[in-house]
């Protein structure tokens, strides 16, 4: 039932058009996903450092998105939103946004005692306490979250276009799967495979420049 490694290669070389462009449609999912999903994840952290009130209200939501199951809501964002890109998008973006929330506000909470104290000593506000020193101090936290968004930015990405779409990588493996082309399949889940460690390999480098100060074992 495996296709040789060979196969794998001629069928990209059949067709390699074709299994690019579905590959170029789950790669716009997953970046505009990953993209939302971080800077979703940023605001609503700092929204809820801020505003005790508004946490109370915002971290019940954050858990429950993710309590739900990937499969349980994928099929109620298609319906929704359609087979596009839309829904595709807001389920790579529920699928990082607790990683990103979690962290960074972890991050905001647990700052070093002795910046809180310089706060204290120069009256900072809070706002000045937030951008000039909490934010600075809770970089590495955040990257991180960001580490493990690019992770799983593809997933939910691909389970969106599992559960429906009208092209993707996932679309070209449930497809082949039903007329059993194993090569094509396994062609495409190469190429998700690329994409996973590219985003990976390059989130990693951003978040080094992010935290540069911050030494390395």
């Amino acid at each position: 039932m495996l296709p040789r490694p060979w196969a794998v290669v001629e069928a990209f070389a059949r067709q390699p058009s074709f299994l690019l462009y579905h590959a170029g449609l789950t790669l716009t999912e997953t970046l505009l996903g990953f993209v939302f999903g971080v800077a979703a994840g940023m605001l609503v952290a700092l929204v809820m450092w801020l505003s005790p009130l508004v946490r109370r209200g915002l971290l019940p939501v954050v858990l429950v998105t993710q309590a739900l199951p990937v499969f349980a809501i994928a099929p109620i964002l298609v319906l929704w939103l359609g087979f596009g890109l839309a829904s595709k998008i807001v389920m790579a973006v529920l699928v990082i946004f607790f990683a990103v929330t979690s962290s960074f506000f972890d991050g905001l909470r647990r700052m070093d005692s002795g910046l809180a104290d310089l706060s204290q000593l120069y009256r900072a506000t809070r706002w000045q306490e937030m951008t000039l020193l909490r934010v600075p101090s809770a970089m590495p936290a955040l990257a991180s979250g960001i580490r493990i968004a690019a992770v799983f930015a593809p997933i939910g990405a691909v389970v969106g276009e599992w559960v429906g779409a009208k092209g993707g990588l996932a679309f070209i493996m449930l497809q082949s799967n039903a007329r059993m082309q194993t090569d094509v399949m396994f062609a495409a889940l190469f190429l998700l495979a690329t994409m996973v460690l590219t985003l990976r390999f390059a989130s990693d480098r951003l978040t080094r420049r992010l935290v540069s100060w911050q030494p390395e074992d």
